[in-house]
């Protein structure tokens, strides 16, 4: 399980059949090394639940994720996102809100 960011959103046309219908997203993870930086990685997870570029959101793997998706065992896919974050609270009372804003430039 991580905690990440929307950056994304991702199209495919050409894909199992067992993914058809699905949304896909574009997540950066998070990091809280010297503060909340990008990290250059990201990773694609299937939405069950609407969330949107800019938010914080919990991703799960296997099992979790087929269970998030609500097809079954029988999907070729294996991550997914969980919740949408309100709010985290970090070591030193720092908190961490809901949504990030892009720069544009």
């Amino acid at each position: 399980m991580l905690v990440g960011t929307v950056v994304g959103t991702l199209w495919s046309t050409q894909k199992d059949k067992s993914l058809t219908g699905l949304r896909f997203l574009v997540i950066e993870p998070f990091t809280v090394r010297d503060g909340p930086r990008p990290t250059g990685e990201a990773i694609v997870a299937v939405d069950p639940i609407g969330a949107g570029i800019g938010e914080r959101v919990l991703v799960v793997y296997g099992r979790a994720a087929r269970h998030a998706i609500g097809r079954g065992h029988d999907i070729g896919f294996q991550c997914a996102v969980a919740g949408i974050i309100d709010r985290m609270e970090l070591a030193g009372g720092r908190t961490v809100g809901t949504h990030v804003e892009f720069d544009e430039s």
